[in-house]
């Protein structure tokens, strides 16, 4: 059973630093993109950043600088460095995953607070 356990959320001041990361299990096939998803109290969930199996990077404009997105092949993990916080990056960040079918898996959710 596919299987994303995410870690890393917190509460941190403004200026700080987080690390997000995350672990996929029990995919059936191969992956190819792996990201982060957030989602602030009455707004839609948006895209963060999201890394293609052997590509670059791509991120939002709002976090461009400050977040970092990596991934471990090996360990089917991907993480994302989250640098110079700011109060309106406080949302509940999702991990996804996208195997070569296009089948798509999320996590939980974990809950990522900059106060100001």
């Amino acid at each position: 059973q596919a299987q994303l356990v995410e870690s890393g959320g917190g509460l941190v001041q403004a200026g700080g630093s987080l690390r997000l990361s995350c672990a996929a299990s029990g995919i059936i096939f191969s992956i190819d993109a792996m990201g982060w998803y957030r989602q602030a109290p009455g707004k839609q969930r948006e895209l963060v950043a999201v890394i293609r199996r052997g590509g670059l990077p791509n991120y939002v404009d709002s976090v461009k600088g400050r977040f970092t997105i990596s991934r471990d092949d090996a360990k089917n993990t991907v993480d994302l460095q989250m640098n110079s916080l700011k109060p309106e990056d406080t949302a509940v960040y999702f991990c996804n995953v996208q195997d070569v079918r296009r089948r798509a898996y999320w996590g939980q959710g974990t809950q990522v607070t900059v106060s100001s």
